[in-house]
């Protein structure tokens, strides 16, 4: 709760809540578990902020109960395919939500990923989800994609993700990039530790920014803030 917080301090627009890690190797959490883990923080931080709350979950059980303790988004790297019942859940709730691209789960992801085209493959992977979604009842407007950088990709895959991030304008939908503390940040910065890779995060977050991705999932909050009040400065008319 501190810590939410505190990142509400430097600026945050919204905070983002998980109880499932979602990183290489992460094995699968309980519902009941995940519900313990998130929906007490959310409820607690409700009563602290009017800032809107994001779940980042796969499962309907848990959005349900996160919605139920005042979460106003729900966040799925399985871009709601894990589920069947979480789409219907958001479209009922008038719920907006955000799809992400991920191949394979995070036991798996990083295997051995494949692409014929990374950027056009998972350009037409979103194109198709939101199909699904608007179908379900989700309105376009509520739509926010994420490309899923690291998640089932490797380090050439998402610096090409990196390098074409602006195709992805032509799905209609905000598109949010999350790749703050990534590994491949570590790997050509030099950072071992990811708490020390926010240097890296930043450089990647502004080129993201250039390219003209709408929102920023990020860890280290004041140091981005700081550094996009100054990128803007000096690049915007």
């Amino acid at each position: 709760l501190n810590h939410a917080l505190a990142m509400e301090a430097s600026g945050a627009a919204i905070i983002d809540i998980g109880g499932e890690s979602t990183r290489p190797g992460a094995a699968e959490v309980k519902p009941e578990e995940e519900i313990n883990r998130t929906a007490p923080v959310i409820a607690a931080l409700r009563e602290k902020t009017a800032l809107p709350i994001s779940i980042d979950t796969r499962k309907a059980q848990v959005a349900k109960a996160a919605h139920e303790s005042g979460a106003t988004l729900v966040n799925d790297v399985a871009g709601f395919t894990f589920d069947p019942a979480l789409a219907p859940f958001c479209a009922e709730a008038a719920l907006p939500v955000c799809v992400m691209h991920a191949q394979g789960t995070p036991e798996i992801m990083q295997n051995d990923p494949r692409y014929d085209h990374v950027a056009l493959d998972i350009y037409d992977y979103l194109s198709g989800r939101i199909e699904a979604l608007v179908a379900t009842g989700i309105a376009r407007d509520q739509i926010i994609v994420d490309p899923g950088i690291g998640f089932g990709k490797t380090l050439e895959h998402n610096l090409t993700l990196l390098r074409n991030l602006s195709i992805f304008h032509g799905l209609g939908c905000p598109i949010l990039l999350g790749a703050s503390r990534k590994r491949f940040i570590g790997t050509i910065g030099g950072r071992q530790d990811a708490g020390q890779r926010v240097h890296g995060s930043i450089a990647v977050a502004l080129a993201g920014v250039a390219q003209g991705v709408q929102m920023l999932r990020v860890h280290d909050l004041a140091e981005t803030a700081e550094a996009l009040a100054l990128w803007q400065a000096a690049t915007l008319a």
